[in-house]
């Protein structure tokens, strides 16, 4: 009998039913958008707790508004999210915002004024910068951080998906 429960659950999960098919689920059950996702701070502080209510421990704090923070999972007004450094917890969703950032991954990011590595730079950004992410194509996105506006490969910045494009 244990062999072919055993049987029926490989069947199962080979067919991309049951656990298999909720672990790949891509779509939040509280909001319907897709997970993970990147959204940013709008507070600047958040307390990040050890679980999805105000009785969980608080682990930390976030300090820095716009801070890109990708979601990895929702329970009913709680986000669980990690940060650039794979640092995360839960925060309540009102203190997420919408709006779109990326930090600077390399140590010094040529802002361009064209998706193109052969464009001029128009400015260069420290490594940790947070810029606002404006528009991204499959490898460049439009960015403006400290008043310039201009164009970086997608690979030199976290808070966006590879492969990821918006206007």
């Amino acid at each position: 009998m244990t062999v072919m429960k055993s049987g029926l659950a490989a069947l199962v999960i080979m067919m991309g039913l049951g656990p298999v098919a909720a672990m790949g689920q891509e779509r939040g059950p509280v909001t319907n958008l897709p997970l993970p996702r990147f959204v940013s701070m709008k507070a600047s502080e958040g307390n990040v707790r050890r679980g999805p209510s105000l009785t969980h421990r608080i682990d930390w704090i976030f300090k820095r508004r716009d801070m890109p923070l990708e979601i990895t999972a929702e329970h009913g007004h709680w986000r669980r999210v990690r940060d650039r450094d794979g640092a995360g917890g839960w925060v309540h969703y009102t203190l997420l915002s919408g709006v779109r950032t990326a930090s600077v991954e390399v140590e010094m990011l040529d802002l361009l004024a064209k998706p193109d590595a052969k464009s001029m730079v128009v400015a260069r950004l420290e490594q940790g910068v947070i810029a606002r992410l404006e528009e991204c194509q499959p490898d460049w996105c439009a960015v403006s951080a400290g008043g310039y506006d201009g164009w970086a490969p997608k690979s030199a910045l976290w808070g966006v998906m590879d492969g990821e494009t918006f206007e």
